[in-house]
């Protein structure tokens, strides 16, 4: 049975998941270093982790498996479920596959190389939008129908 596993902190479509969750009756688990409001549905459980570095990460990188959707906006988290046969998507809809990964993760390091030695990075990520929002849901939905064929 496919799950779904929430990279929650700074997450802005817990609310959307939580409610896609339960419309395909699919166990979502929210990831956190702290605890958080949650609709109070069976399906829709948390996992507080310890403030450690990467706490949150390291945990859904261990749960995360071939039946398993994973919600992250985190490049490197991406890349640790991908490599455990997860499905993974952005916030803003994005999919992170096999062939994407590797261009996202050299990106963020070339950026972080420019931050690192002081050159102004213009940019960084835009606001989250209403098309996001609709981006995401039609993704989430098509990735649950996927699991659940399996």
């Amino acid at each position: 049975m496919p799950r779904i596993l929430v990279d929650a902190d700074a997450c802005p479509v817990k609310d959307d998941i939580y409610r896609v969750a339960v419309r395909h009756n699919v166990p979502a688990v929210v990831v956190s270093n702290s605890g958080m409001r949650l609709p109070g549905h069976p399906l829709v459980t948390q996992m507080v982790v310890s403030d450690g570095f990467d706490a949150a990460d390291d945990w859904i990188a261990a749960q995360a498996g071939p039946d398993t959707l994973v919600i992250t906006g985190d490049i490197l988290l991406a890349d640790r479920a991908l490599k455990a046969g997860a499905t993974v998507i952005a916030h803003n809809g994005r999919p992170f596959t096999a062939s994407s990964i590797g261009a996202a993760i050299a990106t963020r390091a070339i950026m972080a190389d420019l931050r690192a030695g002081g050159d102004v990075v213009p940019g960084g990520p835009g606001t989250f939008s209403k098309a996001d929002r609709a981006r995401f849901l039609q993704a989430i939905d098509a990735a649950l129908v996927r699991l659940a064929r399996g």
